[in-house]
Order: C-alpha cells, then structure tokens, then sequence
C-alpha cells in the first residue's frame, strides 16, 4: 500500500528534479520515488557497515539488514577497503543457518 507524504523542496532541489525527469522522460514523482529508493538503500549499507565494525553486526546480520547477500555484502565491504572480521566460528554459524534454509 503506497502513502502520499509531502514536503517542502528548495527551488534547487526542485531545478534539479525537473532536469532528471526531462532527460529520464519519467514525472518527477517516479524521480523522486528512484531517488528515494537509492538514497535509503545507500544509508541501510553506511550503517550497516557501521554496526559491522563497531562489532554490533556479524557479517550475517549486516547482510539481512542491508537486503543484500552474504556475498554482495562481502563485495560492498572490499568495494570500501573494509577489512573484514570474519572469524571459522561465525563462517560455521552461517553455513548452518544456509543448510537449515535449504531443508525448509
């Protein structure tokens, strides 16, 4: 189910709409909504990244918070010369969680 929200935009931010929608050919509301969906997803992966090296994630909660694979989370975190704290326990811990998934 979809939400109208309104808000108020400055002139720049509103010049700045109307040029993405004439060169995407799309209304400004579908901008706005991609836009939207890029910046929420970009903020999930900082703070993930954030609980991730603060040790308050493992690896595999980072990932679900994210929407992302184990794998995808592992490239974003190389993307960003994260290092990464990934210790035979955990990797255990996951590959069960990964083979109890599998039987469902």
């Amino acid at each position: 189910m979809a939400e109208t929200v309104t808000t108020r935009l400055s002139d720049e931010f509103v010049a700045g709409l109307d040029e993405i929608a004439k060169k995407e050919q799309l209304d400004k509301s579908a901008i706005i909504r991609r836009l939207l969906a890029r910046a929420i997803q970009e903020w999930r992966e900082d703070y993930a990244i954030e609980q991730y090296e603060e040790g308050k994630f493992s690896i595999g909660q980072a990932a679900k918070f994210t929407k992302l694979s184990l794998w995808e989370f592992f490239d974003l975190l190389k993307t960003k010369k994260i290092p990464v704290n990934y210790d035979t326990e955990e990797l255990e811990a996951e590959l069960k969680t990964i083979r109890w998934k599998k039987r469902k």
